[in-house]
């Protein structure tokens, strides 16, 4: 019999060590990387949601609202540059809407949560 020379790889032993490294490094970054989108979108809202508010704010002191008075978005959208709009009013993050309410009150993301002024 000839001997044979071990041929450059790995063995089964090494192979099955880096595969649980890599699984233990994925156990770790996955749920991080989840959290940080989550408060990514909470804080985009909040954003929005000021946006919102300053907009109605505008809106009813050019136009003359009452404090009563639940600005239309067409009303408000002018007052949203530089903004991107679907039906007048931000996209929300999260796949969420947004209630801009009557000028007395502040806007509400229908996501709720940490999604508050």
């Amino acid at each position: 019999m000839r001997n044979r020379k071990r041929g450059a790889g790995f063995t089964l032993v090494e192979i099955m060590i880096v595969v649980a490294i890599i699984g233990l490094l994925a156990a770790i970054v996955i749920p991080n990387l989840v959290k940080s989108r989550q408060q990514s979108r909470a804080s985009a809202c909040v954003n929005n949601l000021r946006l919102l508010s300053a907009a109605k704010d505008q809106a009813a002191i050019e136009l003359g609202l009452n404090e009563t008075v639940v600005p239309t978005t067409a009303q408000i959208s002018p007052y949203l540059k530089n903004t991107k709009l679907v039906g007048g009013l931000p996209v929300e993050p999260g796949g969420g809407s947004y209630t801009v309410g009557a000028v007395s009150t502040d806007p509400t993301c229908s996501l709720g949560g940490t999604h508050t002024l």
